[in-house]
């Protein structure tokens, strides 16, 4: 028998997640049977759309929802050897120990191929689905072409990250925005060609000067005011790619937006939203190019790793207080 732990929803968020919100449980698995396998957790991930997926896709007493890397421990399923690594889907959610059977339900994929030479948390990275959802949502979206100015805001987190570099590489000037002078700092040094702290800057002024030109393409993770102001500075056939909306995800009254129809006429703006998900037969498309570009030093990210997974409420927490850089792991 083996105890396992889980965190359950035990109040659905309202406003900023609280400790109360989630509650720590223990339960004995039962023996495996022909066919099923035993994951035990080595990351999980924590990710800010679970924020307001959590509210869509659970209710209360549910296991909250999450991917994680995890090997088999035990196995009864020809399929899965023991030793092996796979990445869960987000219906595992945050458990220490799962008992499965292989299905599309729990398991995103087997990593049996995954390079040697990278190391395993970057399955959950730059090689995950943070890296799938830099890849799609700005090369496919956004088209961007050699010269053009690219403005991405939740810059320092996973996926702002990313597509900086992939702009860099494909020929784009790179202008970045986080929320302190530490992650300015570590834009600068990922090759953004300008980086500011969000909240001591006057956004608009800012953008003046370092876009006097105007922007082509804005990848947009934070949603709210912040993206009111970008959209007025868009060019002629500029591309929004709308990612995420992190600065309203614990508001209960959201952001009043000015209606921007006739800018978004005038000026010709292409602005789409995406689900990752929505892409997943060309993972392996975007998964050959970003290892190729990992291994040839063009391209990074840095992981912000808490150990202990009773920490997992403190690491998603920290999401929305900007604790993190890069991609957020908790390591069991």
């Amino acid at each position: 028998m083996v105890k396992a732990k889980k965190f359950i929803l035990a109040k659905h968020f309202d406003g900023f997640p609280k400790n109360s919100d989630l509650k720590l449980l223990e339960e004995e698995l039962p023996e495996l049977q022909d066919g099923q396998f035993l994951l035990e957790a080595i990351y999980l991930s924590v990710d800010p759309y679970m924020r307001p997926y959590s509210r869509r896709l659970l209710k209360e007493g549910d296991v909250m929802l999450g991917q994680q890397l995890a090997k088999v421990i035990q196995s009864r399923n020809t399929n899965y050897a023991t030793g092996s690594h796979v990445l869960t889907t987000n219906k595992v959610g945050w458990r220490s120990h799962t008992i499965s059977r292989g299905g599309q339900d729990d398991i995103e994929s087997q990593l049996e191929h995954y390079p040697a030479q990278i190391p395993l948390c970057k399955a959950m990275g730059i090689l995950g689905m943070v890296g799938m959802t830099s890849y799609f949502g700005f090369i496919d979206i956004c088209t961007p072409k050699e010269g053009e100015t690219v403005v991405v805001n939740g810059a320092a987190g996973a996926v702002g990250s990313i597509v900086g570099q992939i702009a860099k590489i494909k020929g784009c000037r790179v202008i970045g925005f986080a929320g302190s002078d530490n992650k300015v700092k570590y834009l600068k040094d990922l090759g953004f060609d300008e980086a500011f702290n969000y909240k001591t800057i006057d956004l608009d002024e800012t953008l003046k000067l370092a876009a006097p030109n105007g922007v082509d393409i804005y990848f947009d993770n934070v949603g709210g005011k912040f993206s009111e102001v970008v959209r007025k500075h868009m060019r002629k056939y500029g591309r929004i790619s709308c990612c995420g909306a992190i600065s309203q995800y614990n508001k209960q009254v959201p952001d009043s937006i000015t209606s921007y129809d006739m800018l978004v006429v005038i000026q010709e703006l292409k602005i789409q939203g995406f689900i990752v998900s929505s892409y997943k037969a060309r993972y392996p498309e975007a998964f050959k190019q970003i290892a190729e570009w990992y291994l040839q030093g063009k391209i990074n990210l840095d992981e912000t790793i808490t150990d202990g997974f009773e920490n997992m409420p403190k690491a998603f927490f920290g999401l929305f207080t900007g604790d993190n850089i890069g991609k957020a792991l908790v390591k069991t």
